[in-house]
């Protein structure tokens, strides 16, 4: 799409179009900044653009589709209150800013807590906050590889087995916390435990 006819979209709030153009991942980013300063507070379009920044990045691949401009609109989308799912998609971005992801951390909704628990990015300061948070908080906490040892001994008694069993699959659990697994009520929880052992040796 020209420029011309992106600001003529823009212009005659074809937003049918504009929901279609954030589809493609490939869209030229200063494009999409545009189009987010122009529809920030539609609902819809501000969740595409968090859709279109999630598509570009990779928790795989960092780098990936690394630019000022996805970290400015990144920034932005934290505090807008039009849409709620584009915070879930800030949370979990390898590229938001670790000041955004405790800023987040903070949050209300606890699915977005739980994505910046699960955020390898966030600091292990902000980490550190989220063991005795919600379960679906501790259960992003426990399979973070960032998350400080300390912290992974206390999750490894953790009352849920699935906040033990993402622990036992933490290629950063320590074979001290590994081996306390071991032990688990739970076959399951003590066989990922054994797996990760194995791997680690």
């Amino acid at each position: 799409m020209s420029e011309i006819d992106l600001q003529n979209s823009i212009k005659n709030k074809d937003e049918a179009k504009i929901i279609d153009l954030l589809e493609d991942k490939s869209l030229n980013i200063e494009m999409v900044k545009e189009i987010y300063f122009a529809f920030k507070t539609h609902k819809e379009i501000v969740g595409q653009v968090a859709m279109n920044l999630s598509l570009r990045t990779s928790v795989y691949d960092r780098e990936l589709e690394y630019s000022e401009t996805i970290v400015e609109l990144l920034r932005d989308l934290a505090t807008n209150e039009a849409d709620m799912g584009a915070r879930w998609a800030v949370a979990k971005n390898p590229h938001t800013p670790t000041d955004v992801l405790s800023l987040l951390a903070k949050d209300e909704v606890n699915l977005v807590r739980a994505l910046v628990a699960t955020n390898p990015k966030t600091s292990p300061s902000v980490l550190e906050k989220f063991f005795s948070d919600e379960k679906i908080v501790r259960d992003g906490l426990s399979g973070n590889p960032s998350t400080p040892v300390k912290i992974l001994k206390i999750l490894a008694n953790d009352a849920d087995k699935m906040v033990r069993m993402r622990l036992a699959e933490n290629t950063n659990a320590t074979p001290e916390v590994l081996k306390e697994l071991l032990e688990d009520k739970d076959e399951n929880v003590a066989m990922a435990a054994r797996a990760n052992l194995e791997r680690q040796a």
